[in-house]
């Protein structure tokens, strides 16, 4: 019998989604549902686990808040990639990046806070609120508005604001923000106590161009933390590591959660990070190189099929308007038993995704094409 707040929480849909037996058509399945990279992990840090796992360090508890050496690279990875300097204080080693997301309010803030969560965007998002009695707020992102939020129009409900999320490249929408709409969101909220949380997972997806940190336009640290994730950019997602960096205050209610919850990142995990980060600007673009080839290919293949796509910009997933007469769940059904194509009906990321699904990129380019192939079948039910 669980407890009543774990029965209170929403359901997890890709935990049911991943246990769920299939009901596909005859087909061979393509599986367009799940975000995890496609690609090997970098010789060079699995040549690093080799050498971390004979470490002795490694096979005792190792420091509570991480080794000096991983708070080192991260220094050096965020100064040299975004110009942002960063001290010990400013640095929590995640046990994942989901860890980081979902557990910050109950670590940061106090039961009947508000917290603003973008609809649509990641799913889990709500947990974060559920866990910490919190109120949550809708900050709705429009096409319109290239799925940005547009703070004017959400006065009132800022002033029940105590903490945002931003996830910019986002998922799942595939859109991204610029530096001048960080630097205006850091301006607006300067010395208020409404707080900001970038989740920052799909930074090494900005194809055109470097994706800018939301800590660049919050120089000194004042309003902010990015979460930031290894998983996506360095083919890492089995290894549950990430870290969050910015406001110090934020930044020290998340390490001393983790001080009472947890004992330190395996030691071989942090030694892979390290060669990661130190690693980054090689791997970063040849992981952004092979996504925006198929961002593009993506992009264009639907487009001159008159499939309702949102230009995919940033990140590695599609989202796609459904025919009429359908909701998500319904096409999602549809296309699992006519083309055993399985993706994600969009209503997991908030009510604006009611009639949108989502496909991932994180598949091969085999998968992708056969995927453009069975959709031209169907291109008369737009």
């Amino acid at each position: 019998m669980a407890s009543d707040l774990l029965d209170s929480l929403s359901p997890s849909y890709f935990s049911s989604m991943m246990n769920k037996k299939l009901e596909t058509g005859e087909k061979p399945l393509l599986n367009l549902a799940v975000g995890i990279p496609d690609g090997l992990t970098p010789k060079v840090i699995t040549d690093a686990v080799k050498v971390a796992i004979d470490k002795e360090e490694n096979q005792k508890y190792g420091a509570f808040r991480g080794k000096e050496e991983l708070k080192t690279s991260i220094k050096n990875f965020y100064k040299r990639t975004y110009d942002v300097d960063l001290n010990d204080e400013n640095i929590a080693i995640l046990f994942g990046t989901k860890n980081g997301l979902v557990n910050f309010p109950l670590a940061h803030l106090n039961p009947g806070s508000g917290i603003m969560l973008p609809n649509p965007g990641y799913a889990d998002y709500i947990t974060a609120v559920e866990l910490a009695g919190a109120k949550a707020i809708d900050m709705p992102l429009l096409e319109e508005n290239n799925y940005l939020p547009d703070f004017d129009a959400l006065e009132r409900e800022l002033k029940e604001t105590d903490l945002i999320y931003l996830n910019y490249p986002s998922n799942p929408v595939g859109a991204v923000a610029t530096k001048e709409f960080f630097d205006e969101t850091i301006e607006r909220f300067k010395g208020t106590n409404t707080q900001i949380l970038h989740d920052f997972a799909y930074a090494a997806f900005g194809f055109n161009e470097q994706h800018p940190s939301i800590l660049t336009s919050d120089k000194n640290l004042e309003q902010s933390i990015e979460v930031y994730s290894l998983s996506k950019g360095f083919n890492m997602s089995g290894y549950r590591i990430g870290f969050a960096v910015g406001n110090k205050d934020m930044i020290e209610s998340i390490n001393r959660f983790q001080d009472h919850t947890n004992a330190g990142v395996f030691g071989v995990t942090q030694d892979a990070a390290v060669a990661a980060l130190d690693h980054a600007d090689e791997l970063i673009p040849k992981q952004n190189e092979i996504f925006n080839k198929r961002k593009t290919y993506i992009n264009e293949a639907l487009r001159s099929l008159n499939i309702p796509i949102q230009h995919i910009d940033g990140g590695i997933f599609g989202w796609i308007k459904v025919p009429d007469g359908f909701t998500g769940e319904t096409f999602v059904e549809y296309l699992l038993k006519e083309q055993s194509i399985l993706t994600t009906p969009g209503i997991p990321f908030g009510s604006r995704g009611t009639n949108y699904i989502r496909i991932s990129l994180a598949v091969e380019n085999s998968i992708l094409q056969t995927f453009v192939d069975r959709l031209k079948e169907i291109k008369n039910l737009w």
